[in-house]
């Protein structure tokens, strides 16, 4: 009876560390489920955490190395970083021998190319494209191209063929040289690309706007008043029609707003609905005292911020280099000017630092290259300060 206790005895311990030692196995599986668990759950916050980073950031993060690397080369003259990025141009002109030059950081280049967007220019209403190659080719249809109607059974009548005419604008070289003191530019709170980006824009936007109004079209855009004028009832393609006010170097006495009148509907219809009138202040001055025979002024101004006025329900671009109010000026164009103006530029700029020039100070030696030209000749009318 005793052996028979022990043994029960014995079974018994045997089962409760079988059973310890199965719990303590379970416990410890547990916890290595849970580890792996929140591992797991770590991963994936990780991974949904990259997925939500704005699109932005990548290529920021691209852009970073350049701009800190354009930013040394700025300030000391130190080019390794932009080397290393391999962004160095040398001779890629066919006609100058070049002096080097590197290509501008994106944000530099997108403020500067801001700027000479909002700049009072033909460029804000114009036809603007990105080329690679050293011109750029328009391709215009004088005339519609002939249509007719046919049915099943009758032959096709033929029609007529269109006229094309070929615009070759080539693309020219403006540059800017904006200078500063060694000490400025070693100073690290002076925010040395946001001013160079400041005073390249100001210096190309004044030259542009003066190029696409009067260029000659000599190492410099042609401007819309480079061309002939004629009367708009002669016409002919190459040249661009004018209406007269009726009254020599002024608006008629009699009826001034006659002229704005005849202006706009010697337009084509296929224009009208994206023209718009290009005058400058003193000019504007002028028209916008001017009422319709029922009293009501001709001229609107917007109460939306950043909108132009309005001049007979049209926009108004004032650009100060337009001539002023005299005798035989054409002192207002108006027209489409995406169909009949175009500037055709390279979408990237370059900069060479120049410390020896300008001693004490460091010259920047800022290029683009940059062409435009009338490419719709029936797109544009101009206003004339003339008798007939």
């Amino acid at each position: 009876m005793h052996d028979i206790d022990c043994k029960s005895a014995a079974k018994t311990t045997d089962v409760k560390a079988a059973m310890t030692g199965f719990l303590s196995e379970f416990k410890n599986f547990q916890t290595d489920i849970q580890t792996k668990l929140m591992e797991q759950e770590s991963r994936l916050t990780m991974m949904q955490t990259k997925s939500a980073r704005p699109a932005l950031s990548a290529a920021a993060e691209v852009e970073v190395p350049h701009q800190k690397a354009f930013a040394a080369y700025l300030r000391s003259g130190d080019d390794d970083g932009l080397r290393a990025l391999g962004v160095e141009e040398k001779g890629m002109s066919t006609q100058v021998s070049a002096e080097g030059g590197y290509l501008v950081d994106p944000q530099t280049s997108a403020t500067v190319q801001s700027v000479l967007l909002g700049a009072a220019s033909l460029r804000s209403i114009a036809n603007v494209v990105n080329v690679e190659a050293s011109a750029f080719d328009v391709l215009v249809d004088h005339n519609d191209t002939g249509a007719g109607w046919s049915d099943e059974t009758a032959n096709a009548s033929e029609t007529g063929a269109p006229q094309l005419e070929r615009i070759s604008i080539p693309l020219h070289e403006l540059s800017a040289m904006p200078k500063a003191s060694q000490r400025l530019l070693d100073d690290s709170a002076f925010d040395v690309e946001g001013w160079l980006a400041g005073r390249i824009a100001d210096k190309f936007a004044r030259a542009e706007s003066v190029s696409f109004i009067a260029g000659d079209g000599v190492g410099k855009p042609r401007g819309i008043m480079s061309y002939a004028n004629v009367a708009n009832d002669v016409w002919a393609w190459g040249s661009l029609g004018y209406v007269a006010t009726g009254t020599d170097g002024d608006f008629s006495i009699a009826d001034p707003a006659d002229a704005i009148v005849d202006l706009v509907y010697s337009l084509g219809a296929q224009y009208r609905a994206n023209a718009s009138f290009v005058m400058n202040s003193k000019t504007a001055g002028a028209v916008r005292k001017m009422k319709d025979a029922d009293g009501r002024f001709l001229w609107s101004d917007t109460l939306a911020a950043g909108e132009p006025a309005r001049l007979m329900g049209y926009p108004v671009l004032i650009c100060e280099d337009m001539p002023d109010i005299a005798l035989d000026a054409t002192a207002i164009a108006f027209g489409d000017f995406a169909n009949g103006y175009t500037i055709a530029e390279r979408p990237d700029m370059r900069i060479l630092r120049d410390p020896f020039s300008a001693k004490p100070n460091v010259q920047f030696f800022a290029t683009k290259r940059v062409g435009g030209d009338v490419s719709d000749f029936a797109a544009i009318k101009l206003l004339k300060f003339a008798a007939s």
